[in-house]
């Protein structure tokens, strides 16, 4: 078997690769390079050309060569190598007629616990979307901001202190809404200094939030090590590295209780399972971030049932069997409609498939039906003029 084609596809927000084989089998991957996807599809053209003619098995070899072909990385580069090796995955599974997981070292778990993002422009219209979403069963609700979903060209000003109080008075809302039966994971999205996320982490401590998530900037790790020892909150982190390097660069600090690796990103299944076993020296869990299209979350799924230390799942909005409309948010990658229905969610679980390979299949016409949208550049500005964290 050799592969004779390595392809891009963008549909709605997102980019795909297939990769194809002389014998028929088709892998699909998918890229986490976010609003640099035309410069990750270029890093994928220049892998395929030398994938061509290549052995699609070898997929330890082409991930290597991949990565250490070049003296420059980055985002991009990673997201190209990501897409890639998880189509590599998906034709292995095809091959040998067996789910990717079995090739992982079999099943863990025979269903992935997941968390739905929830978003509100309002506490109130927050504090519904986590009813609602424990009505459909739900057992944890996660990219729960609370500063709120504030549309970026609207200038921002609060107090220090309504900032943080408001925040608070967000998070105890959401609790009381839903009880004790919903688990709260809250994001800050990495827009505190080091003093602001102390204070509010122990203002939302009382509502046991299942974790804290990048409360400050990625950037420095001694920043988010100084407010973990400060705090009683289980810290989530990871979304923005590529390689098991920076995660044990992160783990070994002993302050990090989640870990949250992309595929899409940090590697393809081949990467994050070696990531996910390096978290597991150190009694972390693994979140998988998830906020792309229907291959990331397959991939995500094989991972999850393929690993001792799977926590729960990012499951987004526009995934199916949620409605689409901007019930739990807005300008989401679509899933349903560009994909074959192989997800059985019940009761805030996705039962594992067990169709070979990653078990998802693009439709022919997605591309057509739902032609790519550039992700536009728009940060949100302070209303003194400057750039803020959002």
């Amino acid at each position: 078997m050799k592969i004779t084609c390595v392809e891009t596809i963008k549909i709605d927000r997102c980019l795909y690769v297939q990769v194809i084989t002389n014998n028929g089998i088709i892998g699909v991957g998918e890229s986490g390079a976010w609003a640099f996807l035309e410069a990750s599809e270029s890093v994928i053209k220049v892998f395929g050309e030398y994938l061509i003619g290549k052995d699609p098995l070898k997929i330890e070899h082409h991930w290597q060569y991949m990565y250490r072909c070049f003296h420059f990385r980055g985002a991009a580069v990673m997201s190209a190598i990501s897409a890639i090796d998880i189509a590599l995955w998906d034709i292995a599974g095809k091959y040998f007629n067996t789910p990717v997981y079995q090739l992982l070292g079999g099943k863990c778990r025979y269903k992935a616990r997941v968390y739905l993002q929830v978003f509100g422009r309002t506490k109130e219209e927050l504090k519904e979307k986590c009813v609602l979403a424990k009505e459909k069963g739900y057992t944890a609700v996660g990219h729960l901001n609370p500063f709120l979903d504030e549309s970026r060209s609207e200038k921002y000003f609060k107090t220090y202190c309504s900032k943080i109080q408001e925040a608070i008075d967000t998070v105890k809302q959401c609790r009381e809404s839903v009880g004790n039966e919903v688990d709260l994971c809250i994001e800050i999205h990495r827009r505190l200094k080091p003093s602001e996320a102390i204070i509010l982490a122990k203002g939302i401590e009382e509502y046991r939030p299942f974790f804290y998530e990048d409360p400050v900037p990625p950037d420095n790790f001694d920043a988010l090590e100084y407010v973990a020892q400060k705090v009683n909150i289980p810290i989530a982190t990871g979304e923005r590295l590529h390689t098991i390097y920076e995660f044990e660069m992160l783990l070994k600090r002993g302050f990090v209780q989640y870990i949250r690796p992309d595929l899409c990103l940090a590697g393809g299944i081949t990467h994050c399972k070696k990531i996910a076993a390096l978290a597991e020296a150190y009694y972390t869990d693994v979140v998988p971030h998830n906020p792309l299209g229907p291959v990331s979350l397959a991939a995500c799924l094989q991972l999850a049932a393929a690993i001792p230390n799977f926590a729960l799942l990012e499951y987004p909005e526009g995934g199916l069997y949620v409605p689409k409309g901007g019930l739990f948010g807005e300008n989401k990658p679509i899933k349903k409609e560009i994909v074959k229905d192989f997800i059985k969610l019940s009761k805030g679980y996705i039962i594992i498939p067990d169709k070979p390979g990653i078990g998802i299949e693009l439709l022919k016409d997605a591309e057509e039906k739902y032609p790519f949208k550039q992700h536009s550049l728009e940060t949100r500005l302070h209303e003194d003029g400057s750039v803020i964290d959002q």
